[in-house]
């Protein structure tokens, strides 16, 4: 009896994982917010204003997509989490660029040249923008309290924080449950 209820109990753990992964990747997956994420601007939150350039040297501001939903992707050219999330992050914006989610990659490489080669190489398509300052000396980093990247932040239409995370999983979720309408 024992058998079969450690058999049962171990059979619904491994239906309630995400389709292929392993227990420990699953632990991992669940870790990282609590690991890297504690002190995002939480939900609610109205998200700070920011201007920043792009490589061509055109001012972006947050508020200029006011009245969208916008992906906010920070990250970095040296960062191997980063360039490891990027297929992820592609992946989302074809799919949801359409639907009048804007996606918006803020780099805190202190380097144009590493930044935009990187964008090249990658065929990053969405708007990408910079202070071009290492990255826990940028105002934005500060205001965002990005302490650890990737992170990603899903803002509403009124310029409100929805969600705060370091994992693109989240974030798709979060896109996935918007309904069209949206």
């Amino acid at each position: 009896m024992k058998r079969m209820f450690i058999t049962l109990a171990f059979a619904a753990a491994m239906a309630a994982m995400p389709y292929g992964t392993t227990g420990a990747q699953n632990l991992a997956i669940q870790d990282d917010d609590a690991k890297y994420a504690t002190e995002l601007l939480v939900t609610g939150t109205k998200a700070p204003e920011f201007s920043l350039k792009t490589p061509e040297g055109k001012t972006v501001s947050l508020s200029d997509f006011r009245g969208k939903y916008v992906v906010l992707d920070f990250w970095a050219s040296w960062c191997p989490d980063c360039i490891k999330d990027i297929p992820n992050m592609k992946r989302m914006y074809e799919t949801y660029k359409d639907r009048g989610i804007v996606f918006l990659g803020v780099s805190f490489d202190d380097n144009k040249d590493n930044w935009t080669a990187m964008l090249k190489k990658q065929g990053i398509k969405y708007t990408q923008v910079s202070e071009l300052k290492k990255w826990k000396t940028t105002e934005v980093s500060k205001a965002y309290k990005v302490n650890w990247i990737p992170t990603l932040y899903l803002i509403d239409k009124e310029g409100k924080v929805v969600l705060g995370t370091v994992m693109s999983e989240k974030i798709e979720k979060a896109l996935g449950q918007l309904s069209p309408a949206e």
